[in-house]
């Protein structure tokens, strides 16, 4: 059986913020298909991820993709510009320039790419009209620029408006939670040609969690707009949560 070696990279989405397991640590989609990858093998996939919250498209692209292609993968994951999307001035032209260059370097080294666009938080955000339309207008973008390119492996999450809704999204109403991120490896798993868990496209309603009204805005919009206003990123100073290849065996795999 031919090695599988995949590598994530990418923003919060990617690095799997909302998903966090009881000792802190995050999980989310990238790592859950790793998983579920290797159990629909039967066989280990070495799986990194060099993605980090708060990142632009462009950075992601400057900062993660050639020390993700140095790695010799196989598979390469890439999603961005949600942060871009949030941003007042976004250049749609600009953000699908970054998926471009990841199509034409992933071409050069003989790299399968994983396309994905993020889950639509805009029904839970304020400015929820400007972010939809920006949404609309990036994914339309990126389908057209990849329309020729049956070889691009797609895993397109904006259009479910399923998983938009509110119980599939964290407290800060912009990362989803452990549900979302399910749905979303789900997705990953079957536009590869595997089967995913049933359970994983709904698991069961989590309870609902977080503050409502002015608190909201105290707790998680007044934070971002502190970060906005003194330039700085929820992922500074932050490393790489999988920098390096780790081995995924099948679920029950026994040494």
């Amino acid at each position: 059986m031919e090695e599988v070696r995949y590598v994530a990279i990418g923003d919060s989405f990617t690095e799997g913020v909302g998903d966090e397991l009881p000792d802190g640590r995050v999980r989310g989609w990238a790592d859950l298909v790793a998983q579920g990858w290797a159990d629909a093998a039967e066989h280990p996939v070495s799986y990194a991820n060099l993605a980090i919250r708060g990142k632009l498209v462009w950075p992601i692209v400057e900062e993660q993709l050639e020390p993700a292609l140095a790695l010799r993968p196989t598979h390469l994951s890439f999603n961005g510009g949600g942060n871009d999307m949030l941003r007042p001035r976004t250049s749609i032209s600009r953000v699908v320039s970054a998926f471009t260059h990841v199509l034409r370097r992933c071409d050069e080294e003989g790299v399968t790419l994983i396309l994905l666009s993020g889950a639509n938080p805009s029904g839970q955000l304020p400015l929820s009209r400007v972010i939809q339309r920006r949404g609309d207008l990036l994914s339309v973008a990126v389908t057209a620029a990849i329309a020729d390119r049956d070889d691009v492996v797609r895993a397109f999450n904006w259009p479910d408006r399923e998983l938009s809704s509110p119980p599939y999204w964290s407290a800060d109403r912009l990362h989803m939670n452990s549900r979302g991120h399910h749905r979303v490896a789900a997705r990953v798993l079957e536009a590869l040609g595997m089967p995913a868990p049933a359970g994983w496209w709904s698991l069961p309603e989590l309870p609902l969690a977080g503050v409502q009204g002015s608190a909201y805005y105290r707790e998680h919009v007044g934070p971002w707009v502190r970060r906005r206003l003194t330039g700085t990123s929820s992922g500074d100073s932050r490393a790489a949560k999988r920098p390096v290849w780790a081995q995924v065996p099948p679920s029950g795999a026994t040494e």
